[in-house]
């Protein structure tokens, strides 16, 4: 098949190559080829049959479905990655190793083998820099990757800057968030070693969303724990689980020792992420034939995300473009990883500098306010012990509307990496970030989860740094997810009655005095 370029190099970020707008819809024939009217110029683009239907993204805020490839607006293709990267490879300094809860001996295969399968038991502890991503989980990322790298030119027209603002949106997934991204990998690596059944906890829902769809596709049984503030927060993402064929409870429950044991020190419990994860955990480690599956903080899952970083090298690289800032949102810390890390393989190698900045909640600020020591992954201390940034394995942080980033820890490898002095962090709290969001919203279009949210209010006030100093910074962000199913909390902020919550430092430190004490 021939391919006419027409006046398709000159379309520009938001419609036109003067940033005018899309004037005609555009269609899509059933052979593949795709046509529309820009301004007065008309422009053609066409695909090699026979592949799979992938994003194409054409102007500012413009999917559209088309076959091979996504085309930037130089007509250069940007493929799915096909290799995972791990950062372990290129770090100066290896990270500490992994501590079994008993023995305080670094964990062997073995000590993980009745939570995780053997192949995925393989890439959290291994040391290559690129993993193949099997055929078979590629075929599926072709539902919604590529990924679209938006340029957000009519938030920048609002805030006045000369900054220019990427950000590279995961919405377009199933689930409408990045967590999609590890597990269709983990449910397939499962399904491989004949596993039936997997379990896990969920904050917002966004990863319990993820793996109920993933177990649909590959037939496995899927039981998730929702944290309570979120599961009464967002009942629609219970449905959504649960429409996918998940098994859907709130956590704090009723159903296992770890539950009942936090219901009775205190029955009103919004819950944790932390406790969640103890209650998964104790089904996966008790019941036969099933495994559980953890949404972030793991090496293995902070591996699968980095197809988010990988394309968005290629696709920057095609406009031309090298970012001075990357900003992302942190709780676990997967989607954060998954962009940063390979441009700060990239820093590493000295071809580029950016300023890589992580925000999180001023409600559970495990960067900036935890200390970095040996601490357990959940609430009851079921899990090995992990050096994070933590703010104590057993507290319970307020019920935030960002029920993605309410974990007591950060993600080790990220955390090693902030130790390093590869990143900066800071906290802002959600009525920052609402207001960030609801500017975005009305600018942009899209309703952001109230995750990325943070990752916006840091975007503005870069953004807003650039107009006080005339520094043109392009400035990358991380936009993990839509917020449809998170109206409540737009509705709390709309009707001025959403608050910040805090806490006195003395709460931290009565969970911090709980550490496990490593010599």
């Amino acid at each position: 098949m021939g391919c006419t370029k027409g006046a398709i190099g000159v379309v520009g970020t938001n419609g036109a190559a003067d940033g005018g707008s899309v004037k005609e819809t555009v269609g899509v024939t059933v052979d593949g080829i795709v046509e529309g009217r820009v301004g007065d110029e008309r422009w053609l683009g066409c695909f090699a049959p026979k592949i799979k239907p992938m994003h194409l993204k054409m102007s500012h805020g413009f999917t559209i479905r088309a076959k091979g490839m996504t085309v930037s607006n130089d007509f250069k293709a940007v493929e799915i990655p096909h290799q995972w990267y791990n950062l372990i490879a290129d770090l100066p300094d290896k990270p500490p190793p992994v501590l079994h809860p008993k023995t305080f001996e670094p964990v062997k295969p073995d000590d993980l083998s009745p939570l995780f399968p053997d192949a995925l038991i393989k890439q959290e502890m291994s040391s290559d820099r690129f993993i193949d991503i099997p055929d078979e989980v590629v075929d599926i990322y072709r539902l919604w990757r590529p990924t679209p790298l938006i340029r957000a030119k009519r938030l920048e027209k609002l805030l006045n800057t000369p900054a220019r603002i990427y950000y590279k949106y995961e919405g377009v997934s199933p689930a409408g968030s990045h967590k999609p991204n590890t597990a269709v990998p983990q449910v397939w690596y499962n399904a491989q070693e004949g596993v039936k059944s997997v379990v896990t906890e969920t904050g917002a829902g966004q990863w319990g969303s993820a793996l109920a769809f993933a177990c649909a596709l590959f037939g496995l049984n899927c039981e998730v724990w929702q944290v309570r503030a979120s599961y009464d927060q967002k009942p629609y993402r219970k449905l959504m689980m649960q429409t996918w064929g998940a098994k859907v409870h709130p956590s704090p429950s009723t159903i296992t020792e770890a539950g009942r044991k936090i219901l009775q020190m205190d029955p009103s419990s919004p819950g944790s992420l932390g406790i969640a994860i103890s209650e998964a955990v104790e089904i996966a480690a008790t019941h036969a034939n099933t495994k559980y599956c953890l949404g972030s903080v793991l090496n293995h899952v902070l591996l699968h995300q980095t197809v988010i970083g990988e394309e968005c090298i290629k696709q920057m690289e095609a406009i031309g473009e090298t970012p001075d800032v990357i900003i992302g949102c942190t709780g676990g810390g997967s989607n954060f990883a998954g962009l940063t890390f390979p441009f700060i393989r990239e820093k590493l190698k000295g071809k580029i500098n950016p300023l890589i900045r992580a925000v999180e909640p001023t409600a559970c600020p495990s960067l900036t306010k935890g200390v970095y020591a040996y601490d357990y992954g959940d609430t009851a201390g079921m899990t090995p012990l992990m050096k994070m940034h933590t703010l104590g394995h057993d507290f319970i942080p307020d019920p935030i509307h960002a029920g993605g980033l309410r974990y007591h820890g950060m993600a080790p490898l990220i955390s090693h990496v902030y130790e390093l002095g590869f990143m900066e962090a800071l906290a802002i709290p959600q009525i920052e970030c609402f207001q960030g969001a609801i500017k975005f919203a009305r600018s942009e279009g899209l309703i952001p989860a109230p995750e990325p949210t943070h990752a916006i209010a840091a975007t503005i006030r870069e953004a807003l740094h650039c107009r006080e100093t005339g520094e043109a910074k392009v400035i990358l962000m991380a936009m993990c997810g839509h917020g449809h199913f998170d109206l409540p909390a737009y509705d709390k902020y709309l009707q001025g009655n959403m608050v910040d919550l805090a806490f006195a430092d003395e709460r931290i430190q009565a969970s911090l005095d709980n550490i496990p004490q490593i010599v």
